[in-house]
């Protein structure tokens, strides 16, 4: 009987034991290839830190995201498709995530664990698009698509600015491992999103030195310092678990949301395409877990998987119960964590549309485990300019990946009948996830959560000759060209606390003139002085970085005092006299 009582007694430890609610750390890059790693046979940088943890888990060989970095956060964040979440662009508020979503901080918020959000976000600006309104409690980094410096940058703690010191991925892992020691007695959920090695290209001299001395051209070698820079602060984090003795039971998870950049044109892993492409190479990148004490053994996982997977396999590991919302569209990926040699896992069929405005269809991909059936859009950025059913959509393209894995010969024509079933497949599957239909949010503004709100330039909308300064408008950038007083500038907004507020601008000017903000039956207008606004020196590498990725010291001038009821508006500026200014962004503080 004590025989008994001792193994039952055993048996409940053991249980206990597991039982306990793993740590999450999840890290994602940013812009970094499949072939941006030693682990997949780069010849010219190392990552040791990176590759030990893929080869003591499991390592995901065919996992898929979207070709561009919002709609991939998006995916992982909920389980979802990316336009079901209403993202269908990077820039211009088209980034934003339907606050209704259910994300992962918010599932295992409501089950006791603490939640951080550290570094790049692009899911939206302003609350509750931001981190902290999708269930973050520890927010530090940048809500918009990239940043434009990387040593002492100014970055957010929850809305409010903050000045850190030195460069940027490091001060990033420090405040994880800061988040990670104070939650230690906790069930912790942390998500570190680092922004580099995305552009602009920037790393401390002793990363770029190393490569620019192999005669690499300066974004490259830019590019790879930033990787290994990256995987030494991953290195910093798996250590500090080690030191907490934390390790054993904290699922760390490792991927990047898009295809590689700088580095596909020296090593891409033999896959066509980079970041945009709707070939392997754009949306094909590395998954490694890591969980200890599940005892997985270190094995390939081989099937086809997603981004849509990872919000039910966290969930489903960490024994954590979603709150109702929307339809979950990805499945649970333990069993081929589990065994390597999963024979119930089913076939999947996995799609990848590149969201470019609320119309187009296409740029699109059908992934199966043998195919790849893509349909482009001519032009720079993927199609940067696609409307739907765009009449420069090539022809459906065909490839076997598994006998042709550079994707050199399109079978097309020789197989009409799977190209005709695929593209059906990806016709139902793109009606089903854009049958909501898709819009611009408006700027919500009177958030408790978020007071002042700024309304950034890139979020307007605008008449000609004004354009962005720096092409598209991507985060950062400021609209000018204001020569014809006929122009006017306008946002969109959503006022939830009705109130007064006050108004000020953030500009450039060349010479004085007059402008005028209106509402409703409101206006204000206040002359505007010049004001030179000067560059900010910034530390770029290549000379792209210097046109492209641009800080001014604005102006700053209060225009006035306006009262803003409960509900949808359009604030409207528009220039009295012949202007020339320069706008970088409207502030607005409820009193």
């Amino acid at each position: 009987m004590r025989f008994f009582f001792f193994l039952v007694s055993s048996f409940i430890l053991l249980q206990s034991s597991y039982a306990a609610q793993p740590n999450v750390l999840l890290i994602i890059t940013d812009d970094q290839g499949y072939g941006d790693f030693s682990i997949h046979g780069n010849p010219h940088l190392q990552t040791p830190h990176i590759d030990q943890l893929g080869r003591s888990g499991v390592q995901f060989e065919r996992f898929y995201v979207n070709s561009f970095c919002a709609p991939t956060r998006a995916a992982l964040l909920t389980g979802r498709w990316p336009l079901r979440t209403g993202v269908h662009g990077v820039t211009h508020n088209k980034e934003a995530m339907k606050p209704a979503e259910i994300t992962l901080a918010e599932a295992f918020g409501a089950n006791g664990y603490r939640t951080a959000c550290i570094g790049k976000w692009h899911n939206g600006e302003q609350f509750p698009f931001t981190p902290g309104g999708q269930g973050f409690e520890h927010v530090f980094g940048f809500n918009n698509g990239h940043w434009n410096n990387y040593f002492d940058a100014t970055l957010l703690r929850g809305t409010q600015p903050e000045p850190t010191k030195g460069y940027i991925t490091d001060v990033l892992t420090d405040e994880a491992m800061q988040f990670i020691t104070s939650k230690q007695k906790e069930p912790f959920f942390c998500c570190l999103a680092y922004n580099a090695p995305h552009s602009p290209y920037q790393v401390p001299d002793r990363y770029f030195d190393k490569f620019k001395a192999k005669g690499f051209e300066d974004n490259v070698a830019a590019f790879y310092g930033m990787c290994e820079n990256i995987d030494d602060n991953v290195g910093r984090l798996l250590a500090h678990l080690d030191t907490l003795k934390l390790a054993e039971n904290t699922i760390v998870l490792f991927l990047t949301d898009n295809g590689g950049t700088a580095g596909v044109k020296t090593y891409n892993a033999g896959m066509r395409g980079g970041k945009t492409s709707l070939h392997e190479g754009g949306t094909r990148v590395p998954l490694f877990i890591r969980w200890p004490a599940a005892k997985w053994p270190p094995h390939v996982a081989k099937p086809i998987t997603s981004h849509i997977d990872l919000f039910p396999t966290l969930l489903d590991l960490c024994g954590v119960k979603a709150p109702s919302g929307p339809k979950i569209d990805g499945v649970s990926l333990r069993p081929l964590l589990e065994n390597e040699n999963a024979t119930t896992w089913p076939e999947r069929v996995l799609f990848t549309h590149n969201p470019i405005n609320e119309t187009n269809k296409f740029p699109g991909a059908v992934r199966t485990q043998r195919h790849r059936l893509v349909r482009e859009i001519q032009g720079s950025g993927g199609g940067s300019k696609a409307k739907a059913n765009d009449a420069s959509a090539t022809p459906w393209q065909l490839y076997d990946m598994e006998n042709d894995p550079g994707q050199e010969k399109d079978i097309a024509k020789e197989h009409p009948d799977l190209v005709k079933e695929l593209a059906a497949k990806y016709d139902a599957w793109f009606a089903d996830i854009s049958s909501d239909g898709l819009k611009r949010f408006h700027i919500p503004v009177g958030h408790a959560e978020h007071n002042p709100v700024e309304l950034h330039a890139p979020q307007a909308f605008y008449d000609k000759p004004l354009a962005f300064a720096s092409g598209p408008g991507f985060a950062n950038d400021w609209l000018t060209g204001w020569t014809d007083t006929k122009a006017k500038v306008r946002f969109d907004i959503e006022v939830v606390t009705a109130g007064e507020y006050d108004v000020e601008l953030a500009y450039g000017a060349t010479a004085k003139t007059m402008l005028r903000l209106s509402l409703d039956m409101q206006t204000l207008e206040a002359p505007i002085q010049a004001a030179e606004s000067p560059a900010i020196p910034l530390p770029h590498r290549d000379e792209l970085g210097k046109s492209r990725y641009r800080n001014r010291e604005w102006a700053s001038l209060k225009l006035g005092t306006i009262n803003l009821k409960t509900g949808p508006t359009t604030l409207t500026l528009e220039a009295l006299s012949l202007p020339g200014i320069d706008l970088k962004h409207l502030k607005l503080t409820r009193r």
